[in-house]
């Protein structure tokens, strides 16, 4: 097998694509991975070898691996590698070419084709296209004279004839940009030939930035990130929202909502253009800024890509090519399995050679064309089993994860995209949004694995809900928050979160609203003592945030707002709230106002941060819970070379605590949420050094002090929590 295939990769070095536009050949470096890929599978997959329990699974495990070579093997004879397969976006739509505009659709069922437009009034008699032997029709349009036909910036549409014998008007699918008419709601969309001028095209200046050791992503929306009821813009974004990150210390931005939807309201999880952006917020060149920003500051940022589902739209979205025909020759499958019927959006068909370079270039192309640094894949679960995750309650039974009911085609898929994306950019960060903790998700795909950087920890926002919800403070149970802070594969990354977008959406509130309620608008000044209920509010605010990200994974998560504790919910325009952008903005003021508290949060979730630029404890292998004490109400744990203790009794402050670490010497305090400055009481000397004393006999842990052979002791003020740094030797 690996001797016919090298002979195959000689045959197709320089192996031209037919698609009129320059040759791309295979790179030395695709094949040479291909190579190794393919003697890996004469082997045993390190995934079994990391997690042997997975063994009895080796041939669910070993056929899909072999499906995803045979497919790239498939793609590198016939399309001269993954990389060329994904640029897709260079060959369909429109593109220039020789003083001409060729347009190019694959819709293998239409009987006869047009191109219409502004450009040609609406008549497609003169621009008949041409179908070939793949079902791809094409069309090529000579400038006139020293001028494009189609002008920059106007209407443009696919129309087609139905065996039926009827014609249908479709936004083009490769459509760099879509419009609606403004103020309009509900209104269909228009697709917009986007081709400025090359002197007018955004230019970035700036490098990326590295992939961070650690990811603090910052989830964010654009659209609703104005302070104002309205939709704000893409410059606005870069210009007044983006030095709040930076300031706040995170590294990366993860914006929501960037391929084109026509349902605001669904958080642009409805995707209906894929290759557009959204024309609410402004141009592709107006993103482009904000990115450029983003990177001369330091900051990675990710997009919120869907490939798990598409918009039902027909007239403005990719549904509209589906007429019933096969999936063969749709971008869906057909019957109940094209069809998710709690989203109400369609499946796509991942085993089909279109629909892959469709997904695959719109990958390669948010990276290149747009300078992201990486992905969020939404609804990863939907994609990996057949029946979606819906009424599915994930035990952690490896048969629930490797089954009939695992979507084998969308898992190869997920590999493909995967290995492309870490082929064309290596500092590229993708996170899979994954609910079912199938194990080697987060592995990479020579190993065996599907290949993504990092899960989301989803399990740990619903804990905090049940307790914020259903429980009394002297009801918290410690060991069942550290179970579920811990509960993950040591080997497979995580990303810990608190509270994303979900916890807010209409119909729940932030955990600041849940904790504080209506007292939020009338007690939350700072000239006034705080009550009870403010104190309570603002004192676990921080704590839940911070024990998530310093217990609960590899990197961790915040969505725009939550860091100050923005008070109330998320509520888009709708028909049933009177297309209000009421609860559908940020209320910055809260935080920029000195005389507010919301300022305390702001400040905690910028000094947490700090910590972890400071001492890098979240890509440390070193994580050890020491104790957990119910009676007390205390946490303690140590993550890379940092102590941190977590009381969260209501009442109870202890003088004099008793806590285990590893290394003697001397140790102050490198955070205290109960600092003044973040709105805490201020009960703890920060000045204080705490010696160590050792503990039990060396070498021998049953001995020690809670397995930990040295101690020191503190004070531990009620629902507060501290970090202790080892203060360096002086050395002379």
């Amino acid at each position: 097998m690996a001797c016919n295939f090298t002979q195959r990769v000689e045959e197709i070095q320089g192996l031209k694509i037919s698609s009129g536009r320059k040759s791309l050949t295979i790179s030395a470096l695709e094949s040479a991975t291909l190579h190794q890929q393919i003697e890996k599978a004469t082997s045993r997959l390190k995934v079994i070898e990391i997690d042997p329990t997975l063994t009895s699974h080796e041939d669910h495990l070993v056929s899909r691996y072999n499906l995803f070579l045979q497919r790239m093997q498939e793609i590198e004879e016939y399309e001269g590698g993954l990389a060329n397969f994904a640029l897709g976006y260079k060959k369909f739509g429109f593109n220039r070419e020789d003083g001409c505009i060729i347009y190019r659709e694959w819709a293998p069922f239409a009987q006869a084709a047009q191109l219409v437009g502004d450009f040609n009034g609406w008549n497609g008699s003169g621009h008949q296209m041409e179908k070939d032997q793949f079902g791809v029709w094409s069309l090529q349009i000579p400038d006139q004279g020293e001028k494009p036909a189609i002008v920059h910036g106007s209407k443009v549409k696919f129309r087609f004839q139905g065996k039926n014998g009827s014609w249908y008007d479709r936004i083009p699918a490769w459509i760099k940009w879509a419009t609606v008419q403004a103020g309009k709601m509900g209104a269909a969309y228009d697709g917009i030939y986007w081709e400025p001028p090359a002197e007018k095209r955004y230019k970035f200046r700036h490098p990326r930035p590295s992939k961070p050791t650690a990811p603090l992503i910052y989830e964010a929306h654009v659209g609703m990130s104005s302070k104002e009821p309205r939709v704000a813009s893409y410059v606005e974004f870069a210009d007044q929202v983006l030095p709040r990150i930076k300031e706040n210390n995170y590294n990366t931005v993860q914006l929501m909502a960037v391929m084109e939807h026509s349902y605001y309201g669904s958080f642009g999880y409805h995707v209906t253009n894929f290759f557009a952006v959204s024309s609410r917020s402004g141009t592709p060149d107006e993103l482009k800024y904000l990115i450029d920003k983003a990177h001369s500051l330091g900051l990675q940022v990710l997009i919120d890509v869907v490939h798990s589902h598409a918009s039902s739209n027909v007239e403005d979205g990719l549904n509209g090519f589906d007429l019933g025909q096969s999936s063969q020759d749709s971008y869906f499958y057909t019957g109940e399995r094209g069809y998710h019927k709690l989203w109400d959006s369609r499946l796509f068909n991942y085993n089909n050679w279109e629909v892959q370079r469709f997904l695959l270039s719109n990958l390669r192309w948010w990276i290149e064309e747009y300078q992201f640094d990486g992905f969020r894949f939404d609804g990863v679960t939907s994609m990996l089993y057949h029946h979606h995750g819906i009424n599915m309650s994930f035990s952690g039974n490896y048969r629930e994860y490797f089954s009939e009911a695992t979507n084998v085609d969308a898992v190869v898929y997920l590999m493909l995209a995967n290995e492309l994306v870490h082929a064309i950019y290596s500092d590229c960060t993708i996170v899979a949004e994954d609910v079912s903790g199938m194990p080697t998700l987060c592995r990479a795909v020579i190993e065996g694995g599907v290949g993504f950087d990092h899960r989301l920890a989803m399990g740990i926002p619903d804990k905090w809900i049940q307790y914020l919800k259903h429980k009394s403070d002297e009801e918290w149970s410690l060991n069942d928050i550290t179970y579920s802070l811990l509960n993950r594969r040591v080997t497979e990354k995580c990303i810990a979160y608190a509270e994303s977008h979900d916890q807010s959406l209409v119909g729940d509130k932030t955990f600041a609203f849940l904790l504080m309620d209506k007292e939020m608008y009338y007690n939350m000044s700072v000239f006034q003592e705080a009550s009870s209920i403010i104190q309570r509010g603002i004192s676990l605010h921080k704590m839940i945030h911070f024990i998530t990200m310093a217990l609960g994974g590899d990197g961790y998560l915040n969505f725009m707002g939550n860091e100050f504790g923005h008070p109330e919910w998320v509520d888009f325009p709708r028909e049933g709230n009177g297309w209000s952008h009421d609860k559908c903005l940020r209320q910055w003021d809260l935080v920029d106002s000195d005389h507010l508290r919301y300022k305390h949060m702001n400040n905690f979730d910028k000094a947490m941060n700090l910590l972890e630029q400071r001492f890098g404890f979240l890509s440390s292998t070193n994580v050890l819970v020491s104790c957990i004490d119910e009676s007390n109400k205390i946490i303690v744990f140590e993550r890379g070379s940092l102590v941190f203790i977590f009381n969260f009794h209501p009442l109870n402050t202890y003088s004099g605590y008793k806590v285990g670490c590893n290394l003697p010497g001397k140790y102050k305090v490198a955070l205290d949420s109960d600092s003044q400055d973040f709105g805490g009481l201020g009960r703890v000397d920060h000045e204080v050094e705490h010696f160590t004393s050792p503990e039990g006999v060396p070498g021998k842990p049953e001995t020690n002090f809670n397995n930990r052979p040295n101690s020191f002791l503190l004070l531990s003020p009620s629902q507060s929590c501290q970090v202790y740094y080892k203060v360096p030797e002086a050395t002379n």
